[in-house]
């Protein structure tokens, strides 16, 4: 009977049950820690547009579609945000990526449709009723279900009393579950750290007092989040770090034996120092104050010793050489500003857009570099070649979510009121010599310890100056040497140097560059130099390029050195200096573009007559195009899309220009049927966009002339050996090889180019050796002329050391007298190359020659010989 009343009663708890489980679709799954990709339609339209304005470049893209698609990826967030996640939530479904729909250790309440609420809400009441516990996602080990159904999620690192839940109350840590997950399934597991910004702004060393009630722009809080997302959502922008493959990270004997416990610590400890050093390569390190700065180098023990030593050995007070070291350090330093950067941004980008037709950026370069700059301090070395190379570089780096570079420029640019806004950009000034300026020195040195150790980026030329001949100069190895000297003291854990092309279809100092190469004076940079600047920007200077050679990290290229860099000899270490010096150099050269400027003024110089026809400048222009291609040169996109187009639109710009002119008589005639000539006057600007591009035809170019000297139309590969080993050491101050690589490469690798090209063909029965073809002569001689102006220039110096009877001249009035001589053998037609009036070439050419033993007139017997030498290369250039 009492069974009979107690059925109503569980029939009534079985509907119930059965209801609750039909409304929760037979399962317990619905937690607040999981928000499904349809949202719902309102929630969905408000998403989607309030991270709009928020960028994400498509290189953060490619990181994840990396990754192997059965993997299960979880993105990692330094700080707790449902922001962060949110938009990680709607943008990446936008773009078709894995979308994190869960959320570790966190509940997403507001953007849940209704019905899932309901849902939610009533397994968590039928958990407390049925059990007496609250649910746990851990416990019911939810977290793995849905892992592998959604195969992604995200995770946060630091969480407030986070540590606080896994340390005291023993909270399951979300790190220890994805590896214990990880042990138990097969597919991998990718942690890919996740940042979001909310400004470039570099921590300031002491908070504002809006950082402190708002959050700095690093770690902003709620309302700071809102204002800038309406106000500024251009300044947000996500960015995503090279992933973690867990399995693999597992498996490495360093954490394979550890507890999953110590396993998670390495864990997060790592995946913090990853997303810290990351959001440093873009915001730069902690900006302290000037006066902060000067306090620490100048109290430094290393200093301090300094002074005291240098005070006693000069006899004078210390006081007085502390008042000198404080003077030095306000002359050198650099007055970084975010304000001064963002203005300058502005104002360079709009010189950029006034007067080029835009920049092409090696962005897969760019991308080496910034990961790289997640190891330590990258030192920035690019070529030289105009007053805006620094503006470009820091504007490019700016525009790519990296910190701009401290700079390091010659006093000159110190001047008013371009000197205190050039610090504020990140500029430091040097001396040109710090010859007898021992205390100067001491603290320059100290200065860039200083930046290495607080981790800033550091830009310097190599060259020393601007290149007034279009091709790189020959290292200065200072700046080079006080870099590792400073990592030799410990200021860094890893440097990393990054050879930087930056080059141009037309530079804007062309003219005070041929009227200094000529040996004109070179006119200090003053105010007034800037207001006669404007004209320039009403003018088209045609494309920039710039190109990122692999970067060169310096614990890396120690790594194989028996003797570690804090004990290795003064010696050693100078001739590790010297190594690096001339691996960056031939590293930019490896990254030249060959712009159709370029090879067309090398086509119309090296064409052996006056007159030629537009159809006998292309072919030669062909020529060098082939060649370059076959030797993987980096070609302007311009080649690369329309190479007849380009050919022909820079002939044109040289023609409009007057560099290239109609031969005489035929004025009026139509371009495809007149003669053309080289305007006289104009030669040496050609001369240098020429070089602008030569270092890609040196080997082609001794290549050359080792085959025509042999006199005859076959050969031996291995006759030519010798020959091309002199002309390296010949040129060594004109052009920089790469010493790794033997003569007989380069004699080889040339040929071959030449047989693709019908100018050699390999004789049918002897092994190694080449027969000239009918048209192979001619473009023989197109290559080898690119040296006649330096063999010229090398015989008005020889000519000058055999008829100067005067001694002690120093450099500056030898040079001169030289290109007095120089000029004085184009007028009498001694020699026919007014370019090979060079005071650069002059000056290469006294280098080689005194190390050669040819001081004076009184080394008669070697000027002779070198006399005989390069006369028999001219003649057989002038053939």
């Amino acid at each position: 009977m009492n069974n009979q009343k107690k059925h109503p009663i569980s029939s009534i708890v079985l509907k119930i049950r059965h209801w609750i489980s039909r409304l929760l679709k037979n399962s317990h799954d619905h937690y607040f820690c999981f928000l499904p990709s349809a949202t719902g339609v309102l929630s969905a339209f408000f998403l989607d547009r309030l991270f709009t304005g928020v960028f994400m470049g498509g290189e953060q893209s490619d990181i994840v579609r990396n990754i192997p698609d059965d993997a299960i990826i979880v993105y990692t967030a330094k700080y707790k945000s449902r922001f962060e996640f949110l938009f990680s939530h709607t943008r990446y479904r936008q773009l078709r990526l894995p979308q994190p729909q869960l959320a570790f250790d966190s509940d997403i309440y507001f953007w849940q449709p209704l019905s899932r609420i309901f849902r939610i809400c009533l397994s968590y009441l039928d958990e407390l009723v049925q059990r007496r516990r609250i649910k746990d996602p851990y416990r019911s080990d939810y977290y793995h279900r849905a892992l592998l159904d959604s195969g992604c999620a995200m995770l946060t690192l630091v969480e407030k009393k986070g540590f606080y839940r896994r340390f005291v109350k023993e909270r399951t840590d979300p790190l220890v579950y994805l590896i214990e997950m990880q042990k138990k399934i097969d597919r991998p597991v990718y942690l890919v750290p996740q940042l979001m910004f909310f400004g470039k702004k570099p921590l300031p060393a002491v908070p504002s007092l809006l950082d402190t009630f708002f959050g700095t722009s690093q770690r902003p809080g709620k309302l700071r989040k809102i204002v800038t997302l309406i106000r500024y959502p251009g300044r947000i922008f996500v960015e995503l770090s090279q992933p973690l493959n867990l399995r693999q990270w597992l498996s490495q004997p360093v954490h394979a034996e550890r507890t999953t416990g110590h396993q998670a610590l390495q864990l997060r400890r790592q995946l913090l120092l990853q997303h810290n050093r990351h959001r440093q390569s873009i915001t730069g390190p902690v900006l302290k104050s000037g006066e902060e700065l000067k306090e620490s180098i100048l109290t430094s023990d290393r200093v301090q010793t300094f002074i005291k030593k240098h005070a006693a050995a000069r006899q004078e007070p210390i006081s007085k050489i502390r008042k000198k070291a404080d003077g030095y350090l306000d002359e050198i330093a650099a007055r970084y500003s975010p304000a001064v950067i963002r203005i300058m941004s502005s104002v360079v980008g709009w010189i950029i857009n006034s007067m080029f037709d835009g920049a092409v950026i090696d962005k897969a370069g760019l991308a080496k570099v910034k990961a790289m700059s997640m190891n330590g301090p990258l030192v920035l070395i690019p070529c030289h070649k105009s007053h805006i190379d620094y503006l470009i570089l820091s504007y490019i780096l700016y525009h790519n979510n990296m910190p701009c570079p401290h700079i390091a420029a010659g006093k000159n640019l110190s001047f008013w009121p371009l000197g205190p806004i050039f610090r504020g950009g990140g500029a430091f000034f040097l001396r040109r010599t710090f010859r007898g300026a021992v205390l100067y020195s001491r603290i320059f040195s100290a200065y860039i310890h200083k930046l290495l150790e607080e981790g800033f980026n550091i830009e310097l030329f190599i060259e020393g100056g601007r290149s007034r001949t279009g091709k790189l100069l020959m290292p200065k190895l200072g700046l080079i040497s006080i870099l590792l000297n400073a990592y030799r003291n410990g200021a860094c854990e890893n440097m990393t140097f990054v050879p930087v092309y930056i080059g141009y279809d037309r530079i804007i100092e062309e003219h005070a560059y041929v009227h200094e190469v000529e040996g004109g004076k070179k006119e200090a940079e003053n105010l007034s130099q800037v207001i006669r600047a404007r004209r320039f920007l009403k003018k088209r200077y045609g494309k920039i390029y710039i190109n990122f050679h692999t970067p060169i990290s310096i614990r890396d290229l120690l790594a194989d050195s028996p003797v570690p860099l804090d004990r290795m000899p003064t010696k050693e270490v100078n001739a590790l200096c010297r190594n690096l010096g001339w691996r960056i150099i031939n590293a930019i050269d490896k990254q030249t573009v060959a712009t159709p400027h370029g090879l067309v003024a090398a086509a119309t110089l090296n064409i052996s007559r006056t007159r030629f026809t537009q159809k006998e400048l292309i072919e030669a222009v062909n020529t060098y195009l082939t060649f370059a291609s076959s030797q993987d040169a980096k070609l302007a996109d311009t080649i690369i899309l329309n190479p007849d187009g380009a050919i022909e639109y820079a002939i044109d710009r040289y023609l409009s220009r007057k560099l290239l002119e109609k031969a005489p008589g035929d004025k009026d005639l139509p371009d495809d049927q007149a003669d053309f000539a080289v305007n006289p006057a104009k030669r040496t600007l050609l001369e240098y966009y020429k070089n602008n591009c030569i270092s890609y035809f040196v080997p082609a170019a001794f290549t050359a002339l080792a085959i025509l000297k042999k006199d005859a139309f076959q050969f031996n590969a291995a006759d030519l050996h010798h020959e091309y080993q002199f002309f390296q050491d010949f040129f060594k101050y004109e052009f920089a090889f790469d010493l790794d690589r033997p003569a007989v490469h380069y004699v080889r690798k040339t040929i071959k180019s030449f047989i693709d090209d019908a100018i050699l063909m390999p004789h049918p029965t002897i092994p190694d050796s080449y027969q000239i073809t009918s048209s192979g002569y001619r473009k023989l001689k197109l290559f080898a002329a690119f040296l006649k102006p330096y063999f010229q220039s090398y015989a008005v110096v020889l000519h000058f050391l055999r008829t100067n009877r005067k001694e002690k001249l120093d450099t500056k009035d030898k040079l001169k007298k030289i290109q007095n001589l120089g000029l004085q053998m184009v007028k009498n037609k001694e020699i026919d190359l007014v370019e090979s009036v060079s005071k650069v070439n002059y000056a290469n050419g006294i280098s080689y020659f005194s190390t050669n033993g040819i001081k004076n007139h009184e080394n008669e017997e070697r000027i002779t010989h070198f006399e005989s030498v390069i006369q028999t290369y001219l003649n057989l250039l002038n053939a």
